[in-house]
C-alpha cells in the first residue's frame, strides 16, 4: 500500500516506556531522537525523568544525537539540560542525510541504531529512508504549531490503515 513507506517499524505510547537494557542486549549501540514532542512538550526544557533517562543511556554507553528542524538555541537548551550526547539542528526531516550524519558522529550504522519521534511524515519516514529501525511514540502534549496540527490529521488517516494491518498481524 501507497501509506506503508510511512509506518513505523514499532510504535509505543511513550519513550519513557522502552526498555533500553534489552536494546543494549539485542546489540543497539545508538538511538537517535527527536525532542519536541518525543521526550518533552514542544519547547520545554529537559525535565528530571528525561535527565534520568539520558544518565541511564550514558551509563549503558548507548550512544545519543539528537536530529530535530528547530534552530540552534532550542536544540542545544535541551542537549545541554540532559548532559549527554550530540544533536544536529535543523536537520531537513526527512531528508535522510542527516540521520546518516548522525549515525556517523556516533560511530553507528543501520544495524545497530534506532530512532525515535513522534510524527510519521518527518521522523519515521526519513529515518526509514536512511534504514534505520523506527520507534514511534504518541506525542507528549496536544498543544503544536498549526503546520504541525495539520500534518496530524493525514497522519491519522496513516495510522488508522497501520493499526488496521498490525491488528491483522501482518508486518507492518
Amino acid at each position: 500500500m501507497i501509506f506503508d513507506r510511512f509506518y513505523p517499524d514499532e510504535d509505543v505510547d511513550s519513550v519513557y516506556d522502552i526498555d533500553f537494557e534489552k536494546r543494549k542486549e539485542q546489540g543497539v549501540t545508538g538511538v537517535l531522537f527527536d525532542i519536541d514532542n518525543t521526550l518533552v512538550p514542544h519547547g520545554a526544557p529537559a525535565d528530571e525523568r528525561a535527565k534520568k533517562l539520558f544518565a541511564k543511556l550514558g551509563r549503558l554507553d548507548i550512544q545519543v544525537v539528537f536530529i530535530s528542524n528547530n534552530k540552534e538555541p532550542r536544540v542545544k537548551m535541551f542537549r545541554d539540560g540532559v548532559n549527554y550526547g550530540t544533536y544536529i539542528y535543523k536537520a531537513g526531516k526527512p531528508n535522510p542525510k542527516n540521520y546518516r550524519e548522525a549515525m556517523r558522529r556516533i560511530h553507528s550504522d543501520e544495524t545497530n541504531t534506532l530512532f525515535i519521534g513522534d510524527q510519521l511524515f518527518t521522523d519515521v519516514w526519513g529515518a526509514k529512508r536512511a534504514g534505520i529501525h523506527t520507534i514511534l511514540v504518541k506525542p507528549i502534549h496536544p498543544k503544536e504549531e498549526i503546520q504541525i496540527v495539520l500534518k496530524r490529521r493525514l497522519e491519522a488517516v496513516v495510522l488508522f490503515f497501520y493499526r488496521r494491518k498490525k491488528k491483522k498481524g501482518e508486518k507492518a
